[in-house]
């Protein structure tokens, strides 16, 4: 197995990934601009802001995640050719921790903040804040959507790895 060709092959679909991101953030950049014009009730005109900021966000990360995994890509191969092992074993690494982080955080965490924030909903009588509530459950909803994603793609990656290196030994 050609284990740069499988490297390269993760990292352009992180990339695609991170274009995922920045069109969901688009989108809530758009609904955003369609409370600010069309918006006639009161949770309507408190959603533009919330829906501002989570869509900020959400183009931030995914204009972060592009620019990390382009640089990672143009490295994979340099990197191999320097020291395969090394490259290997950093990778192996380095998916591991990924791994565990989307466990914990994307599978554990997200979820929780979500379940608050639909409560929050119910006990909150003001707009502002119910609004700031059903931003954070979108946004943390698409989060957990493509990190579901991502997790499946880097252990697909890190098994690879780990069957290379097995080979080696």
């Amino acid at each position: 197995m050609d284990i740069v060709k499988a490297a390269t092959k993760w990292a352009k679909a992180e990339i695609v990934s991170a274009q995922i991101f920045m069109f969901f953030g688009v989108l809530f950049l758009l609904s955003s601009a369609g409370f600010w014009q069309l918006g006639k009730t009161e949770l309507a005109q408190a959603l533009i802001y919330p829906m501002l900021g989570a869509g900020a966000l959400l183009v931030a990360a995914g204009l972060g995640f592009y620019s990390s995994n382009r640089t990672r890509l143009a490295n994979f191969e340099p990197d191999y050719k320097a020291n395969s092992e090394t490259f290997i074993e950093s990778e192996i690494d380095r998916t591991k921790r990924t791994i565990k982080s989307y466990e914990n955080i994307a599978f554990k965490v997200f979820p929780a903040i979500i379940v608050v924030a639909a409560l929050l909903i119910f006990f909150i009588d003001s707009p502002f804040w119910r609004a700031v509530n059903i931003a954070v459950i979108g946004f943390f909803a698409v989060l957990i959507l493509l990190d579901s994603r991502a997790h499946g793609r880097t252990k697909v990656y890190h098994e690879q790895l780990k069957s290379v290196k097995k080979e080696r030994n």
